[in-house]
């Protein structure tokens, strides 16, 4: 069967949601050099900075395609044993374990497994997690007290939250918290709690734009990721912020972390490179070069993160790990019975 060269795909446009990939980076091969594709869909300064640092160490180029995770996945199944593609970086692991479920994925060398606990890794070995990040509650201290927040996740729902509670039903991680009540509470409570949701919450397109309107006094509060307001604090300077971040605690749903994911594909060109940066994604030095670049947690112990991230002995998530989310498959008919899709 023909293949065509990854390149050629690569910059044939084989796109990814259109105009996501217009602004995709193209690396300028030296004579000889080893080259790496990679599917990326985790923030683009996390890559960057990832990118050029295993770049360096190596010697072996990377050629990156951005774009939203979910659809990366849809077009690496799209591509089928075309796919130019070795590796793909996930923002979140169910677009990841999507793809370990259609035996699209190689199995990630064990000593790279083994560099981060076995929670945030895949049960079959098939992925790695490479950051964690909480979900939480951002709010305006100007609008609402911390101690006026519901004690759950699911007291958001409440008549009493009517448009003062703002949060993105289309993400990733919106969707995985769906999942974790479900796992927790059953299916009906998550149910009910996306009806509540509907009537009394305002939905926003996108976690940051959520957070900023929280910012901004649009809103009292927002269900986010943490490091979304280090993200605005980075802009308007941490002293100047008029909101907070309230941590639910409790293994309560509302306090779930959540981890990045990459993988290699069985169809990778170069699997001896793929390994290796799959490996140096959670190397200390990978590690550090992630911390450095956003407010998430490392997942290898003894990485400092320069950000005042709440510590983690201190998050207390409920006890839903990647692999009990899996694909996250169930959140979109429950999200569209409730009306949300």
């Amino acid at each position: 069967m023909y293949r065509p060269d990854r390149r050629s795909l690569l910059r044939a446009g084989l796109a990814l949601g259109g105009a996501a990939w217009l602004g995709a980076a193209r690396r300028v091969r030296a004579a000889g050099a080893e080259e790496l594709a990679l599917y990326n869909g985790q923030h683009r300064q996390t890559t960057d900075a990832v990118v050029a640092a295993f770049t360096r160490a190596t010697g072996i180029d990377v050629l990156v395609r951005n774009g939203g995770s979910p659809q990366i996945a849809n077009q690496i199944l799209e591509e089928g044993d075309l796919s130019p593609a070795d590796i793909f970086y996930s923002e979140g692991s169910p677009p990841v374990a999507a793809l370990a479920k259609r035996g699209l994925l190689a199995p990630v060398a064990p000593d790279t497994l083994k560099q981060v606990p076995a929670t945030y890794v895949a049960t079959s070995g098939e992925w790695v997690g490479v950051s964690a990040r909480a979900r939480v509650v951002a709010y305006n201290r100007d609008l609402v007290k911390e101690s006026d927040l519901p004690a759950s996740l699911l007291g958001f729902a409440d008549p009493a939250w009517a448009d003062r509670i703002a949060y993105a039903p289309a993400s990733d991680a919106f969707q995985e918290q769906i999942v974790a009540i479900v796992r927790l509470k059953g299916r009906q409570a998550a149910l009910d709690w996306l009806k509540g949701m509907k009537e009394v919450g305002r939905v926003y397109n996108n976690n940051i734009g959520a957070m900023q309107a929280v910012e901004r006094g649009e809103i009292a509060a927002a269900l986010v990721n943490n490091y979304y307001w280090f993200t605005v604090a980075k802009e308007v300077g941490a002293e100047k912020m008029r909101s907070a971040l309230h941590y639910i605690r409790h293994e309560d749903p509302g306090a779930l972390v959540t981890v990045s994911a990459a993988a290699m594909l069985k169809t990778a060109r170069n699997p001896e490179a793929g390994q290796r940066f799959l490996a140096f994604l959670v190397s200390a030095e990978g590690q550090q070069v992630i911390a450095n670049s956003m407010a998430e947690y490392p997942l290898r112990a003894g990485i400092v993160s320069p950000y005042a991230l709440e510590p983690w002995d201190k998050l207390d998530p409920p006890p839903v790990t990647p692999a009990d989310i899996g694909d996250a498959a169930e959140a979109i008919p429950l999200a569209r019975e409730a009306g949300l899709a």
